[in-house]
Formats: structure tokens, C-alpha cells, sequence
């Protein structure tokens, strides 16, 4: 591939790339729409502005190969140190490659080492089987269920935060 992949936090104010990240999630919901038979699931219909709210109240890493964001993920923690990760997308073209996985490692790193969470949450979809392999390969175990509507039931994994990966890794 001649370039590598980076990762970094985007910033609140960085108006290109939040562009790009919502067109990636775009691309990146619609198997998943597909999948449930929904297009009218949040990551399909969020505004560039909710999207930029999500910039400055969390932390959003991006993966860039050049100037290109090809994946991205969100992540905050609440009060109680539980730390909730969402919207994990890759770049079709650039999935299979370990990408996910390196960015749902930064995203631990960075809300565990600099967020003190104590633990981590995520969800899925029950069919979205690619997705619930990446996690279970993780550390990530179903918590939780609840069933939306009759095509879809989301499930909740979560894992303990590990202190000591965080230390081995700063």
C-alpha cells in the first residue's frame, strides 16, 4: 500500500474531517441498514452538527492513510467510569487488515489511561457477525440484550478495563 495508516484524535473544530467522517459512516451503516432492513438508524440520518457535538463532548480517533479519514471511532466516560464506544466504522475497501482492531485498542488506551474508565461498553446488532468477531477477539462479552423490533436485537458486551495494559502501554 505505499502510505500507513495513523491514528489520532480528531479535533472539535476540524471541519474536513468531521465531513469525512460522517460520509465514512454513511457508507459504513448502510450494510448494516441492509442487514436490520432500517435506513433510518441514527448513524444514517446524524447531522453534520450532531456529529461535530460528538467531536468536543468526546473522543473521536481517526485513522487517515494521507489526508483520507478511513476509520473512525467514539468513545466517552460517564461518571461512574464505564466507558461507552460507538460507531466503530472502517473504510470498506480498508476492512479485514486489523484496522478495527487497532482503533478499538487506541480508543481502550485512551479512555482507560487518560479517562480512568474502569470498564468498557459497546453494542451491536445480533446478525452483525463481523463485528461481534472483532469484539469477542477483544476481550468482549455479551452483558446484555434487548430486543428493538422484530429484525433486530442489540446486544451489549462489555470487558473490564485492564490497568495494567494501560501502564505497559503509556
Amino acid at each position: 500500500m505505499g502510505m500507513s495508516v495513523t491514528i489520532s484524535a480528531a479535533a472539535a473544530d476540524d471541519q474536513d474531517a468531521a465531513e469525512q467522517i460522517l460520509k465514512l459512516q454513511y457508507l459504513c451503516y448502510q450494510s448494516e441498514a441492509e442487514l436490520y432492513g432500517d435506513y433510518s438508524i441514527e448513524p444514517l440520518t446524524q447531522t453534520l452538527d450532531s456529529l461535530k457535538g460528538e467531536l468536543a463532548a468526546g473522543t473521536v480517533l481517526v485513522a487517515r492513510l494521507g489526508d483520507e479519514v478511513v476509520a473512525s471511532v467514539r468513545g466517552t466516560v460517564d461518571a461512574d467510569g464505564t466507558a461507552r464506544i460507538g460507531k466503530l466504522v472502517v473504510h470498506p475497501r480498508m476492512q479485514r487488515h486489523g484496522l478495527g482492531g487497532r482503533l478499538l485498542d487506541a480508543i481502550e488506551r485512551r479512555l482507560g489511561a487518560e479517562g480512568g474508565a474502569k470498564c468498557f461498553q459497546l453494542f451491536t446488532g445480533h446478525r452483525s457477525e463481523q463485528n461481534l468477531q472483532l469484539y469477542r477477539k477483544h476481550g468482549y462479552a455479551a452483558v446484555a440484550s434487548r430486543r428493538v423490533n422484530e429484525r433486530l436485537t442489540q446486544l451489549t458486551l462489555a470487558k473490564e478495563a485492564d490497568a495494567a495494559a494501560f501502564v505497559a502501554s503509556a
